[in-house]
């Protein structure tokens, strides 16, 4: 099964070596790919355009076929161990690919939106871009080390 990070923008400064390493270590656990796609254009404050424009690229990189999980602020709240379940689950029954799309500035354009079968929402808080693709990027390596029964993750859930 392949695992996913379909995001707007790329990650530089202080977040882009943590997000690398994460990714990295994710990567022993998932055929992860990560694919990084451009900002909208239209201008930074034309709201619809640059919405439209992001949305197009997320879903020209997402095969049909591929569950997409979008991760929004109104989304489930999963813990750690709900994570890791879900991951598990499809790896073990063969139920294919999934894909974690996150959104640039505007958040995540309606028709990327309809594409998803779940929603998840890392907080309810706003989060940068750059912030969101860390903590999924952790939490997709603690998922592998749950699932595996490795000492990384201490919570009880």
């Amino acid at each position: 099964m392949k695992v996913s990070l379909v995001v707007v923008g790329r990650v530089r400064g202080d977040l882009a070596d943590a997000v690398a390493a994460y990714e990295t270590r994710a990567g022993h656990y998932w055929k992860l790919e990560v694919a990084e796609v451009d900002a909208g254009a239209g201008g930074r404050d034309d709201r619809d355009a640059v919405l439209a424009a992001e949305g197009e690229r997320i879903l020209a990189r997402i095969p049909d076929g591929t569950e997409v999980v979008a991760l929004t602020r109104d989304g489930a709240s999963w813990s750690s161990r709900r994570l890791a379940d879900y991951l598990g689950e499809r790896a073990l029954h063969a139920m294919g690919d999934v894909a974690f799309v996150i959104g640039g500035a505007w958040g995540l354009d309606r028709t990327a939106r309809q594409r998803a079968a779940r929603r998840l929402s890392l907080s309810s808080m706003t989060l940068p871009h750059e912030m969101a693709r860390l903590v999924l990027a952790e939490q997709l390596y603690r998922a592998g080390t749950i699932l595996r029964r490795e000492p990384y993750h201490k919570g009880r859930d």
